[in-house]
């Protein structure tokens, strides 16, 4: 397997840094002047880097992961050495195909003994689920009836929990919503606490969100009370949950809070092996704790997945899947009506079109040439980078299959019907086209910018179909169709680079489609291109 053909993008290495300043410093160090000893050999990339000490500092990465270290004392993964060094790779600077040195060797090793022996333990218990474990069946069962006894104590707690709060929202459906406005968030925030007493986070979080709606805008009556009631369905719904069928029970248990414990996961569910295209990533902190959602992608079955990380507030999740990637592994998924979560299980080699193995983690095609896209913090400075990764594939990048709009809201009624609770779900949409509000359309205007694409049909004429439509704020429009998505109002990502990308044509969006909107969070531009910059706040 020749590493130095399978270099990724420029956009899919600042993708992992944690934050937009790590993708400026790490872009600073992305030439070859600070580097010296560098070599790639059987998926690991090394090399040391000078800095202000006397020693330079020394880098190693796991490609297969990907996984870093380095010597620094910075406490963010990947730091800039180990994002600089990834930068410089990806230009196709030439890096000697030598021998690992001591210093990374032992690392690797290490790590690779470490993912060696979780996947036996992985294959194990497998095996043991299947009846080869049987001679520790006494002991097994017997913390099988503790860990039951503690789930049955806590639901009882939850349960109690979701009748106090049946008892809130009766009371202010009693008194009325038109005043929730004038009671301020210290009520919200009280339930919420209780709700956390009973064990209950998932609750808790919801009447969080209740009090936020309140400040929302015009129409915060009628979107107060659709939440109340699907908080009311929610508690009721776990208070009779030996009533639901299996699958819907499951989701009511996990929308309260309770959750299935990911070794037993891997152990017990059935896996789901394909060739899984990481299609978006974002990060949200809400103070406490970074949470990374990564959405995939089966090539085979089609199947969509979510996988989630979390992190220390100011520390990025480990888990560092470039969007873009193709990652053949096992999947297995969270019980539930409309299975999403997964937890990510044993990873394999792929294949690049031969025999010869790839690793674990491989890049998706890169495009031979194509406009350039819109780019994050830092990408400036690795805009070589780009352009010398992107000569060094030669190949026309594909884009994922995509549905129109029409398709996209189906899915995700049908998706609800089975998880009433369901907020979004991810979907890709190919042929559309970004459509600016009418404020902002005016402002282009007013700087002399044209107000629609181009004249007569076409994606223009998609344009001035969807702005004749309303002007209810951003949307994306079917290129040949008649109907538009609205945006999400709540939406982070960048969408003027989406417009940009765009330029008045179609093209393929990755996002999340839920009954306030779509959420726009990839665009494909040859190579794919996140539309989100740094992590999106949350709470109150």
């Amino acid at each position: 397997m020749n590493w130095q053909g399978e270099r990724w993008t420029a956009e899919q290495v600042l993708a992992l840094a944690p934050d937009a300043a790590s993708q400026k410093a790490g872009g600073k160090l992305s030439s070859p002047a600070p580097w010296s000893g560098t070599g790639v050999r059987d998926g690991a990339l090394w090399g040391l880097c000078s800095g202000s000490g006397s020693k330079p500092y020394q880098t190693v990465i796991d490609l297969s992961g990907p996984a870093y270290r380095c010597s620094c004392p910075s406490r963010k993964f990947p730091c800039k050495h180990a994002l600089g060094l990834l930068l410089l790779w990806a230009t196709g600077e030439p890096m000697p195909d030598a021998e690992v040195p001591s210093w990374a060797a032992e690392w690797l090793t290490g790590r690779r003994e470490r993912v060696e022996r979780e996947a036996a333990s992985y294959a194990g218990a497998q095996g043991a689920d299947a009846g080869e474990g049987a001679a520790g069946a006494g002991d097994d069962g017997a913390a099988a009836r503790r860990r039951a006894d503690r789930i049955e104590q806590r639901e009882r707690r939850i349960a109690a929990g979701a009748t106090e709060l049946e008892q809130r929202l009766t009371d202010l459906v009693r008194d009325g919503l038109a005043g929730a406005d004038r009671s301020g968030y210290a009520q919200w925030d009280e339930t919420a606490a209780r709700m956390v007493d009973a064990q209950a986070p998932g609750l808790a979080a919801r009447v969080r969100e209740l009090g936020a709606i309140t400040t929302s805008g015009a129409g915060w009556p009628s979107r107060l009370l659709e939440e109340c009631a699907l908080l009311h369905l929610l508690s009721e719904g776990f208070q009779r949950v030996a009533d639901l069928p299996a699958p819907l029970a499951a989701t009511a248990r996990t929308r309260v809070g309770l959750t299935t414990d990911t070794a037993e996961l891997l152990a017990t569910a059935e896996p789901v092996r394909d060739d899984w295209l990481v299609l978006g990533r974002q990060d949200s902190d809400d103070g406490k704790l970074t949470t990374r959602r990564v959405w995939l992608r089966g090539e085979r079955t089609g199947r969509m997945a979510l996988l989630l990380s979390f992190g220390a507030a100011g520390r990025a999740p480990e888990l560092a899947l470039p969007v873009g990637l193709v990652l053949d592994a096992d999947l297995a998924y969270y019980p539930g009506a409309r299975p999403l979560r997964a937890a990510l299980g044993r990873r394999y080699g792929t294949t690049n079109g031969s025999s010869t193995p790839t690793p674990a983690v491989t890049s998706a095609p890169e495009p031979a040439a194509a406009a350039a896209p819109a780019r994050s913090a830092g990408a400036d400075t690795a805009s070589a980078a780009h352009a010398g990764a992107t000569r060094a594939a030669g190949a026309a990048a594909q884009a994922p299959p995509g549905v129109d709009v029409s398709t996209a809201l189906a899915a995700y009624g049908t998706a609800l019907r089975d998880d009433p609770w369901l907020d979004a779900w991810p979907v890709v949409l190919s042929r559309v086209v970004p459509v600016p509000d009418a404020a902002a359309l005016e402002a282009l205007a007013g700087a002399g910018a044209p107000r629609g694409g181009q004249q007569g049909g076409g994606p223009g004429a998609a344009v001035e179909s969807a702005t004749r439509a309303g002007d209810d704020g951003w949307q994306l429009a079917d290129a040949g169709g008649e109907f538009a998505l609205p945006i999400d109002p709540r939406c982070t990502s960048n969408l003027w680079q989406l417009t940009a990308i765009s330029g008045g044509a179609p093209l393929t969006v990755f996002g999340e489609c839920g009954h306030r909107g779509f959420v726009p969070l990839t665009a494909w531009n040859g190579a794919p291109v996140a539309l989100t910059s740094g992590t999106h706040r949350t709470g109150p």
